[in-house]
């Protein structure tokens, strides 16, 4: 079982982060988004402390359907404003405007697993 909170609360507290990460990214606060990315990476955390996967009540299938939709939504919005951001820093770095193939990767593997963040 997960610390303290459930799977569906930790799920629903990531969702609610991410949107305000999107938020910061959006809006250029850059300290905000830097903080609560890291509320964020605590609570990926605390979901790796739970229990192996169990099955879903077909009630609750929809709810983290819906949240895990929400977490994806938000960091592709969050991919929109700060990919331009690195590949320029990729550029003055002298690497040809392409983030490195491994960092690339790792955020192609995070989307597809469904990592939030």
């Amino acid at each position: 079982m997960c610390r303290m909170r459930s799977k569906a609360d930790l799920y629903r507290e990531i969702s609610f982060l991410s949107s305000r990460m999107a938020e910061a990214a959006r809006v250029g606060d850059w300290e905000s988004f830097a903080t609560v990315q890291r509320g964020v990476g605590q609570l990926r955390e605390d979901l790796r402390s739970c229990d192996k996967p169990s099955a879903l009540a077909a009630s609750d299938v929809d709810q983290f359907r819906r949240l895990i939709q929400r977490i994806l939504d938000d960091d592709a919005e969050v991919r929109r404003y700060t990919e331009p951001w690195l590949e320029n820093l990729w550029n003055e770095l002298g690497t040809r405007g392409e983030m490195p193939t491994s960092d690339r990767r790792q955020g192609q593997d995070r989307q597809q697993a469904g990592d939030p963040a």
